[in-house]
């Protein structure tokens, strides 16, 4: 694999209905927000699960194309695989600690980034019970922040169908309650890197690359919930460097493109068409090219 030789940065505009895009465990699966301004948040590692969720759909066939961080995944047999396919033997049958040989442990690693996407886009720390090394991944993404404040909503729900025969004696046409956080609407903006020098550690491809951009486009709709019925990706910009160190710092890119508010923003927004989205191109740096994914 011949690892990409060019920096990119991304903004990353997706947009909720009626849903609740990232619910936080710590408020009862209220929509996460920043309590001081009141702007909904969605956290990286969310994205990055539907990004993992949408590629092992999508290349599940396809060799390298593992997801190490899967649902009930045990990832000490995850490591371990690394092991036994190279043939490598523990030194006292111990497997927490990396073998003497430097090559052979570097190898451990490079056969995990081989094989798993996320290990080379993501990186990973793989030093629990059985130690596969560790490795820094090209991509990072920022949390997720509403353009304007949200007001989450609780709806309250109900079920006509009864869990055990007592409750549907005890409770006659009275059934159990329940209750649903949405955010009537929002558009959310993210930040994204995708460093070269990075790359060339875990081998993150054109072909990873591509992927990636994919995900970006299509995961929200192999998503859906019925928290999340209604998500939509909603553009996609990348800045591409014409070297892997970069031609231009990444906020001076972001700032080019800016969202604001169409027709009377006293109203509340409720769609998409409510935004007007401009990217900034004169004067773009030298080296740096704006393409428009979505």
């Amino acid at each position: 694999m011949t690892a990409i030789q060019n920096r990119y940065e991304f903004v990353y505009l997706f947009d909720v209905s009626n849903g609740n895009p990232n619910g936080d465990p710590d408020a009862g699966n209220l929509p996460r927000l920043d309590p001081e301004t009141n702007q909904g948040l969605v956290t990286d590692v969310c994205l990055k699960r539907k990004i993992r969720n949408y590629v092992q759909m999508a290349r599940a066939e396809q060799a390298g194309f593992e997801i190490y961080m899967t649902e009930r995944a045990i990832l000490n047999n995850q490591h371990k695989k690394s092991w036994t396919a190279l043939g490598v033997e523990p030194e006292k049958g111990d497997y927490k600690k990396l073998p003497k040989d430097e090559a052979k442990a570097r190898e451990l690693t490079a056969w995990m980034c081989r094989n798993f996407f996320d290990i080379r886009a993501f990186g990973a720390v793989m030093t629990t019970g059985v130690n596969a090394g560790q490795v820094r991944g090209p991509i990072q993404l920022a949390f997720a922040r509403s353009i304007e404040p949200i007001v989450p909503l609780e709806i309250s729900i109900t079920r006509m169908a009864a869990t055990t025969e007592a409750d549907a004696e005890s409770k006659g046409d009275i059934r159990t309650m329940g209750r649903k956080h949405i955010v009537p609407y929002g558009l959310y903006r993210a930040h994204g890197f995708v460093s070269a020098k990075l790359a060339e550690r875990t081998g993150f491809d054109e072909a990873d690359l591509d992927i990636l951009w994919q995900s970006l486009t299509f995961m929200f709709d192999h998503d859906r919930s019925a928290a999340r019925g209604e998500m939509a990706a909603r553009r996609l910009i990348v800045f591409k460097h014409a070297n892997a160190l970069g031609n231009a710092p990444a906020h001076a890119l972001f700032d080019r493109v800016t969202v604001e508010r169409s027709g009377d923003a006293s109203i509340p927004a409720r769609r998409y068409g409510d935004y007007v989205v401009t990217i900034h191109r004169e004067g773009l740096p030298d080296g740096v090219v704006i393409t428009d994914v979505i």
